[in-house]
């Protein structure tokens, strides 16, 4: 917020003090001064008047000039263009200090030059405040009959003589967005007096009216709209233009100007309708549009759904709380207008603003929120200024949509609670002087101090905290006793959590995968098409981009976008793993993602390779639930019928614990993985959340027998249809206790083999703890094996 010294001084009595004492003063009350600027600079200037001028005799652009300044006719060679006589001019003196150096006596191309006739560029006023039509863009300042040859106040005269600061503002605090809220603010800061301007019920007046006001949108929950049916274009005060000046806005005329004035008085954006452009008189409030729009700036913008657009006669006439029409501009034969003031929600102005690139003063100030009763504030002041400045007359009654959402309310602080927090011996006389300051209204009963809140205010007072904060800051925070903080010591270690992220980092990285951390927000595209999502993805309320707008639901879109951008800088063997939390409305759950592409490893030297394909995936989540308590026997593989979108439906499978279901692994479906411009890639994506659950079991060192064991293989044929899995299990069980393992070598169709079948080898391991196993031992077993697979699914040994 940039606050003129000038205009404050008209609000807050701060005569006595330096600038260096203001400044001092407002960053100890905690707010940053960005910026220190001197609007103009100059020094031993004064108004001459150009009684001669011809041209320089040896140059094509040079004039030499006699130029009187009262006391003295002095000599000056100038290049401007528009140096003429009978010009009023600003002249810097033999001795004057400009930001670009000091002007000395000089001969130029033979020809004394005894000062220097002066732009306002070269006294330090930058370009964007000086006006369209100012002759110091492209020459020297040409001064109107105001100024008297000799006069020296010039700088102010004009309205540059200013010091201006720049506050940063906060989120919390909106109020000082504006001239008024900073004016309250600074003379709370220096406990001095602040008047501010009368103007409450200004617009209480006018006849009946057929303006109608509506809104569709549930973002527009308070419109006020005003007819005046006469007013004058006319060049704004002097002390207006200065004001706008200040804060880096270009006075236009008088009805533009007061609306940009009331804008930085109050806080609140306002907008002026030409009354020719709204000859039906209705106002409309829409966000279901998408079109194309001119604005103000002369700029076409595309209009989409969400976007709130004030229209008439379902005709859009200006884009809400950012900037109005080009079709509905105040023109200079303008002779009747619309007020608007309305208040629009913050959030989806921000988002509008963002994505059409307009950040404009109006757009900046809802995106920050308003006080909620700014906007009949704004509308009393604009009419005032109109009667005052402009002329108006045939005003017509205001009309209103909804209503201000706001009730007084106040809030309650102890003393005792107040001094036990902060950890200071305040005395009730010096917070409820404080309070006072603040405008808050103290009431005391007892120990107990309650304040009134300022509308202005209802943003960020709302807790008697807030009101300990306000003490604290309007008090001198070197008074504060220094203490040291109360630590209890404890014992560092991981939690649960923790410790299982690290054993799954430490196991991936030594199995060759490499870790990535993705940006979490999505688009909408990856939002729709995530995988298992466990809610309703969360939107952000002013996304930087439509392509960062929602919080991801799934890990996977974004390992196969790394994977994509790996291959495109010719990558070839692509293995990561990401560990990260997603969320859904009212849950947050934290995930692993694993995806191999190309080979897991590879010895160039040897000539081998671990090729990444199904089993390879499956071994690395089964080797990782290992790791974390959960043995084989307690992991079920099932067949995929949950998703064959993202997975290939025959090389995919489910993966649960203990019957619970915990991830999805497989093949990524062809179709789905061409979208990335990939192919043969496969990925796991596990819910630890739901390990939290599951009891694991301590990770012992199994006892290694002393006796050997005996493998024996087997091979059947069966029906194609038959699982593995089912095979290991009934194989297992037939077996007792003499077999210490299961496992299938080799599946195999084709040649030989009846269409419908497939042969299956299975490797079975016998062992005795307690003695040396002989071969009659384990016929019995290997037998029945046999018998049950015949039994359950018809299998022949072949």
């Amino acid at each position: 917020m940039k606050v003129s010294l000038n205009w404050l001084s008209s609000l807050v009595d701060i005569s006595g003090l330096s600038v260096e004492q203001i400044i001092d003063s407002v960053i100890k009350a905690g707010f940053e001064v960005e910026e220190v600027a001197t609007l103009g600079y100059g020094t031993n200037l004064v108004v001459g008047k150009v009684i001669e001028c011809h041209d320089h005799p040896d140059s094509d652009h040079l004039h030499v000039t006699k130029t009187d300044i009262g006391t003295e006719v002095l000599d000056i060679v100038c290049g401007a263009p528009n140096c003429r006589e009978g010009l009023k001019v600003i002249v810097a003196q033999v001795g004057a200090k400009l930001m670009g150096g000091d002007i000395k006596a000089s001969k130029i191309r033979g020809v004394a030059s005894n000062g220097m006739l002066c732009s306002l560029l070269e006294l330090n006023v930058k370009k964007e405040m000086l006006p369209e039509n100012s002759p110091s863009h492209t020459g020297i300042e040409e001064l109107g009959d105001e100024f008297e040859v000799g006069e020296t106040d010039i700088l102010k005269k004009l309205g540059y003589e200013d010091t201006i600061l720049d506050l940063a503002t906060y989120a919390n605090r909106p109020d000082t967005i504006s001239m008024y809220g900073m004016a309250k603010e600074i003379a709370a800061i220096l406990d001095r007096p602040c008047k501010l301007p009368e103007f409450a019920g200004a617009a209480n007046i006018g006849g009946p009216t057929k303006l109608t006001v509506n809104s569709e949108s549930a973002n527009c929950p308070h419109f006020l709209a005003k007819v005046v049916n006469s007013v004058k274009i006319k060049e704004s005060p002097d002390w207006m233009k200065h004001h706008l000046i200040s804060n880096g806005v270009k006075a236009i005329n008088i009805l533009v100007d007061i609306s940009n004035y009331v804008m930085l008085e109050t806080g609140q954006p306002m907008h002026f309708y030409d009354l020719r452009s709204n000859p039906n008189l209705n106002i409309t409030v829409k966000d279901d549009m998408d079109v194309a729009y001119t604005a103000l700036d002369g700029v076409e913008y595309n209009i989409q759904k969400g976007d709130m657009m004030i229209t008439s006669d379902n005709q859009p006439i200006g884009i809400a709380g950012i900037m109005g029409g080009d079709n509905t501009k105040i023109l200079d034969d303008t002779t009747g207008l619309i007020i608007e003031c309305a208040l629009f929600d913050y959030a989806q102005i921000r988002r509008t603003a963002n994505r059409l690139g307009l950040q404009t003063e109006a757009a900046m100030r809802y995106a920050k929120g308003l006080d909620p009763l700014a906007q009949q504030k704004a509308l009393d002041r604009a009419v005032q200024l109109l009667i005052e400045y402009a002329d108006a007359t045939g005003f017509e009654e205001t009309v209103e949509y909804g209503k201000a959402n706001y009730e007084p309310y106040t809030v309650s602080e102890t003393l005792s609670h107040l001094n036990a927090l902060i950890g200071k011996e305040y005395k009730m006389e010096e917070v409820v002087d404080v309070l006072r300051r603040l405008d808050f209204k103290p009431e005391v009963n007892g120990d107990e101090i309650i304040s009134h809140i300022p509308s202005y205010r209802s943003t960020d007072i709302k807790i008697r905290e807030d009101i300990d904060e306000e003490v604290v800051r309007l008090t001198d925070f070197n008074d504060l006793k220094t203490t040291l903080p109360y630590m209890k010591a404890t014992v560092g270690k991981l939690t649960p959590r923790q410790a299982l992220r690290r054993r799954i980092e430490r196991m991936l990285v030594n199995a060759s995968l490499n870790e990535v951390v993705n940006y979490t927000l999505v688009d909408q595209k990856y939002k729709d098409e995530s995988l298992l999502p466990s809610g309703e993805a969360i939107a952000l309320l002013s996304p930087l981009s439509d392509a960062r707008k929602y919080l991801r639901t799934s890990l996977m879109n974004s390992l196969l976008e790394n994977l994509a951008y790996n291959l495109d800088h010719s990558a070839s063997d692509v293995n990561l793993f990401e560990l990260s939390k997603i969320y859904t409305e009212g849950k947050v759950e934290e995930r692993l993602g694993v995806l191999l592409y190309g080979n897991l490893e590879e010895s160039k030297l040897l000539h081998q390779s671990v090729k990444a394909d199904f089993y390879v995936l499956k071994g690395l989540i089964m080797e990782i639930f290992d790791r974390c308590g959960f043995d084989k026997a307690r992991v079920q593989v099932t067949e995929n019928t949950m998703d064959t979108v993202h997975y290939h439906p025959y090389q995919s499978c489910l993966v649960s614990i203990d019957r619970k279901f915990v991830g999805i692994l497989g093949k990524i479906h062809p179709t789905y993985a061409s979208k990335f411009k990939v192919k043969d890639v496969y990925y796991a994506e596990i819910m630890l959340d739901e390990l939290d659950g599951l009891k694991a079991a301590k990770i012992k060192a199994p006892v290694l027998s002393k006796y050997p064991s005996i493998s024996r293989d087997i091979s059947i044929i069966l029906k194609d249809e038959v699982k593995a899995e089912e095979l290991l299990k009934v194989a297992k069980k037939a077996g007792g206790q003499l077999v210490k393992s299961v496992e299938v070598f080799d599946v195999y169709k084709g040649e030989h083999i009846e269409k419908g079948y497939k042969s299956v080898s299975i490797s079975i391991v016998y062992e005795n703890k307690e003695k040396t196993l002989k071969v009659e031992d384990i016929d019995v077993p290997h037998n029945k094996i046999l018998e049950e697979l015949n039994k359950h699914y018809g299998a022949n040994q072949r």
